[in-house]
């Protein structure tokens, strides 16, 4: 960085100062790379994703920030869903296959965010807030520019080797290079605030995220410090449409339309305002290219029904960090190394997008509702709530028993099956006619 000046010199820049663009530039910062991360706002910045899975701990482990989670989270020792009978169905972690931690933790995203961002900083990244990126240039390894702008306007140009956006759902370069599209077999829309005094579940389970389901998407309950609880509703856009501006009416008339939900929360109060935001999924049609890469939301957002967030973004950005660590040395492998990045992380998207569009199928209420774990199928899934979709043949064995078992039952009740899918698909297409506006927060 030239002191004073507005140009500065990297060899990696990574825009984004969430769990992934901190994770990667902490991770290429000890491979002896130069690196700089911008973040665009000021860290403790408000933002949505507070539960994590346990496929995220040994990440932490690896960042040597494990301590620091355990201090900010609460404990979470699996997930429950409605059994259709008035009570609930708990997953614990415990029980999955493989070696993934029993437990994982519930985080407030703005303490959590900022604690990343300043270990990177800690480690020697030149870690910057309040810097915008507007525009990148990019022509292969070595040929990365980035103009920018400063908290008071200033212009500002970075120039890299090499490119991580970890922009989350700003998708910088994917509006840039016009590769974002929608998703139109799965649209959705969300309301939330934080509340204090929401009624708990019982000992190990206290800090277990909670999913009920109504006719127009689901509903989650997700526990934090200091007597906290996150409480948000994920709808289908034509749904939340309904407002007609008033948010608090809305938000609870739609917890009162689930009787388990609304119980826990009616005497609580909120302590926040009350948020919405278009969760349009969208996936990319590269993850990357010569000199540069995408990890988490950047390449591509889900419904956040399984907390998959924050640990793809963080599970990508270690993954990019070592190819492109590889890549910087050995340029002409650059392509390969990409593709096989690209391949893993598509691969356990896709078995999270599976669940995730079939979640409100009445055959998936019935399955999450009574589970059966004939050949440890149960703990597959399990295994899936965990993190667990990458690498373990004995998991994917699990989940594909449990599609042709999905196949199976819905096939004895295909009537009614059929029925509400071409509503929902009929539904969503209505909004994926809708274009990419956000829906409005007023």
């Amino acid at each position: 960085m030239t002191v004073g000046g507005q140009e500065w010199e990297c060899d990696v820049l990574v825009i984004g100062g969430g769990p992934g663009g901190s994770t990667a530039a902490a991770l290429l910062q000890r491979t002896g790379r130069r690196v700089i991360l911008l973040e665009k706002e000021r860290h403790p910045r408000f933002h949505i994703g507070e539960s994590l899975l346990p496929a995220n701990l040994p990440i932490f482990e690896r960042l040597g920030v494990a301590d620091k989670v355990r201090a900010l989270g609460v404990y979470k020792a699996g997930a429950d869903f409605p059994d259709g009978s008035g009570g609930h169905q708990t997953f614990r972690f415990r029980n999955a296959l493989g070696a993934t931690p029993p437990h994982a933790y519930q985080v407030t995203r703005a303490e959590f965010d900022q604690m990343l961002f300043e270990h990177a900083r800690a480690g020697g990244v030149d870690a910057r807030e309040g810097v915008k990126v507007e525009r990148v240039d990019v022509d292969g390894i070595g040929q990365v520019s980035a103009h920018a702008r400063d908290g008071d306007g200033g212009e500002l140009t970075v120039r890299a080797k090499y490119l991580v956006d970890a922009s989350g759902r700003d998708t910088l370069l994917a509006n840039q290079l016009k590769l974002k599209r929608k998703n139109d077999k799965h649209q959705s829309a969300a309301i939330f605030a934080h509340y204090r005094g929401v009624r708990l579940r019982a000992g190990e389970d206290a800090g277990n995220i909670s999913i009920y389901r109504f006719e127009q998407g689901w509903c989650w309950i997700i526990p934090l410090r200091d007597g906290l609880a996150s409480v948000g509703c994920v709808c289908w856009p034509e749904h939340l449409r309904q407002r007609r501006g008033d948010n608090a009416g809305f938000l609870d008339a739609t917890l009162r339309s689930m009787p388990q939900a609304w119980e826990r929360v009616a005497q609580a109060e909120r302590v926040s305002d009350i948020r919405v935001t278009g969760n349009y999924s969208y996936s990319c049609t590269q993850m990357s290219g010569p000199g540069w890469v995408m990890v988490g939301d950047a390449y591509a957002f889900v419904d956040p029904v399984f907390s998959s967030g924050v640990y793809l973004a963080m599970e990508s950005a270690e993954r990019a960090a070592v190819m492109i660590d590889a890549a910087l040395a050995q340029p002409q492998r650059e392509a390969a190394l990409q593709a096989r990045y690209a391949r893993r992380f598509q691969r356990g998207l896709r078995v999270f997008s599976w669940f995730i569009y079939r979640f409100n199928s009445p055959v998936m209420r019935q399955m999450f509702a009574s589970p059966r774990n004939t050949w440890r199928i149960e703990d597959g899934v399990v295994s899936l709530l965990a993190g667990d979709v990458f690498d373990n043949a004995s998991v994917m064995r699990r989940i594909a028993a449990f599609k042709l078992i999905y196949a199976a039952v819905g096939l004895a009740d295909a009537r009614r099956w059929i029925g509400e899918w071409r509503t929902r698909r009929r539904q969503a297409r209505v909004a994926f006619s809708g274009g990419d506006t956000p829906v409005d927060p007023a």
